[in-house]
This record gives structure tokens, sequence and C-alpha cells, in this order.
């Protein structure tokens, strides 16, 4: 039976935190505690960037410290190796969002194709990924995923997005580095789905390299995963799913609203917890098939996973099975995890300061929505704190 105080452990969870770390994680959990200040600050935050003032020193400072391993990949190399030596992995993700012109597209393909082949050289950084609107225009995934006939310039535009997540995904497999896609707005992800069904037809014949994002707080996510398995014994491939429960909730229902067609998510946190774990234990229970990134912040459906785990004497560090977190948040779960032998990662964004706002904005907003994750980091933290001083004063009390 998994004992349900794994994640309790706050001195292994905060090893890697000195006092001041700990004191700026406190700080900024404590405002995102107030979804009107996280608002208010985002908003503010947009203006001053765009106004040029110097506020990037004081973003590097906070936010910026707390979520990202650094601005290159050279900055994030200390990160990474200290919580390798912990037996926690990196993935890298080069978090720049927004762009729009074919150079930068290509840039962002060339980035992401170096990030594949750092994976393969370093032993702490275990998957690569990409964004499929890093690597081409949100517009022409929507029109390929709504079906609309493309132009011929649209056309030529959609080859080149293609031979994009073509070259990527060739690499991985030649490498032998596990690469996935991530999960996006539903209106571009069925074009992105339809490609990355084709990349695991062509490179998951033997084993699991290419995976794809499935966003659980989408209602229809366990029938597609059903479906898709079911294509795949039929053709003689093997699935990739990272599973997650999803990023763009407000987004998505507002559209649905004002377009007036039925929400794609689920109606409560509650059925995204459902589906969510019915998704987890459906790749937990076909393992020979398919492969499983459980992407979660959710203690509950950690625990799920490791008593799956258990019951079905899966081994602790089977190679299909990979446990992952964010970084700077969820550090009670991802180094706990790693601890017991588990496979763990964390993803470990990096970038220039103002390029990679978007990111960071999104990340204060999620921890804002997701009922109960921001009290619970504080918590954590707090008890850590408290642990430490009373530490100090039995020290003290001994000298």
């Amino acid at each position: 039976m998994i004992r349900k105080k794994i994640f309790n452990n706050t001195k292994s969870a905060f090893k890697l935190k000195s006092n001041s770390d700990l004191d700026r994680a406190i700080f900024l959990f404590s405002m995102m505690n107030y979804s009107a200040l996280v608002k208010a600050g985002s908003a503010l935050t947009k203006m001053a960037l765009k106004l040029h003032l110097p506020v990037e020193t004081l973003i590097k400072k906070t936010i910026f410290e707390q979520f990202c391993g650094g601005v290159t990949e050279e900055d994030c190399k200390p990160v990474t190796k200290e919580m390798y030596g912990e037996n926690l992995h990196s993935i890298l993700d080069y978090s720049v969002e927004g762009k729009e012109s074919e150079e930068e597209f290509d840039s962002a393909m060339r980035k992401k194709l170096s990030l594949i082949e750092y994976a393969n050289e370093s032993d702490e950084v275990t998957f690569a990924m990409f964004k499929p609107t890093g690597i081409g225009r949100f517009a022409i995934w929507e029109k390929v995923s709504e079906k609309l006939s493309l132009t011929e310039a649209e056309k030529e535009e959609w080859e080149r997005v293609k031979n994009r997540v073509e070259t990527l995904c060739k690499r991985a497999y030649e490498l032998k580095v596990r690469l996935y896609a991530d999960g996006e707005e539903t209106w571009m992800q069925t074009a992105a789905d339809d490609l990355m069904v084709e990349m695991m037809k062509k490179y998951n014949q033997d084993e699991v390299l290419i995976f794809n994002t499935l966003q659980c707080y989408r209602w229809d996510r366990l029938d597609y995963l059903k479906d898709l398995h079911e294509q795949g014994q039929k053709e003689g491939f093997k699935i990739g799913a990272k599973i997650v429960r999803g990023a763009y909730i407000e987004k998505e229902n507002s559209r649905a609203k004002k377009l007036g067609y039925a929400s794609p998510i689920c109606e409560s946190k509650e059925a995204t917890d459902v589906n969510f774990n019915s998704v987890m234990s459906y790749c937990l229970n076909h393992l020979e098939d398919i492969s499983v990134f459980i992407g979660t912040h959710n203690e509950v459906s950690s625990y799920l996973a490791l008593q799956i785990m258990e019951d079905k004497g899966i081994s602790i560090d089977d190679k299909r099975i990979w446990f992952s977190q964010l970084y700077g948040m969820s550090d009670h779960i991802s180094y706990n995890m790693a601890k017991k032998g588990y496979n763990a990662v964390k993803l470990v964004p990096f970038g220039p300061v103002r390029d990679v706002v978007p990111y960071l904005l999104r990340r204060a907003q999620e921890n804002t929505s997701v009922k109960g994750q921001t009290g619970r980091e504080l918590a954590l933290l707090r008890e850590e704190k408290k642990r430490r001083r009373g530490d100090e004063s039995t020290k003290h009390h001994r000298e």
C-alpha cells in the first residue's frame, strides 16, 4: 500500500532552496493567492514592457527566478546538474511565444533541434519538446483543423510547417531522444493531433520516442485515446501520451459561449479530475502499447498512479512511465518521487526575460485559478521554514 506521506517531506522537497529562495517563494505564492492582484500585476507588467519601462530587473529577480532556469541553456546547466544530483531529470523549454514570421519559425525549429541534440548529450535532460504554434502560425493550424480550403500560398506555408515537425521528429528518432508536442487550444489542435499521429506511425514502431499531449479537461480525450490505441494496434505503432489537465480553460469556455457551440471542457474541476485519472489509468493498464508522461501537480492523481503501479507489480523506474511538474512548483511531489526512485522530471523554461513574460503570466494565473494549489505550496514552504528555524535553535542550544 502506498503510504500517503511520501509528499510531506519538506526537507527533501526544498533541499536545494536557500533561505532567501524560500522567502522569495513564500512571497510570490502569497501574492498569487489573490486573483485580483495577479490580474492587476499582469496588466501592469504588459503595459510597462510595452512602454519600455525598466522593469526587467524586477521581473528577473522575482517571478522569473522562481519559474525559469535562466536566460540561456548555459544558465540552466547548474540548475539541471544540481537537480540531477537528487535523481531529478530536466526538460529544457525555450519558452518564447507569440512569434509570427517564417524566419522566426525557422529559428525556433533550429533552437528545438539544438535542444534535441543537447538532450542526447546530457544525462540529466531526458526529453525535448516543442509547441506547434512555435513553429507555425496559429491561423494556419486553425484553418487546417477546420478542414477549410487553403490558398496556394497557404498550402506552401502548411508544407513548411509539416516539414519542421518532420525534421524535429526525425532527429529525435535518430538520436533516440523522447520528444513531445505541447497541447494548445482546441480550435487548432486537431491538425496538430493528426500530424503527431503521422509521426508516431513513422517513428514509434519499436519504442516510444514521439509523444503528443492530451489535455484532460477536454471531455472527449478518453474516447480519443481509446480510438488511437485501436488504430495503433491495427497499424502497428505505439503511442506516446503526455497527459495534463489543461491550460486554456477560460479561453475555451468563453469562445464556446461567444460562438454558440458546446464547450469542449469538462463541466467542473471534479469532472476534469475524474477524466484525467481515467485517461491515466487507461495508459497504465496498456503499457505494452502506450508510454505515458504524467504531467500533474495533483497529489491525488500522483498517489493513484503509484498505487496502480504497485498493484500491477510495475517497476518504479519503468521507462514507459514518467512524472513531471513545472520548475518552481510542486517540489514536494518532484523531489520526493525522485528520492524514491521514480522517473521524475522538471520542465525548466528559459529565454530572454522580456520574451518569456507571456509564459510567466500564464503560470501566475494558473496558480491563482487552481483551487487549493497555491495554499498547498504556501503551507509546505512555511512548514520548511519553521523546520529550519527549529534546526537552527537546536543547533544553537547544543553549542
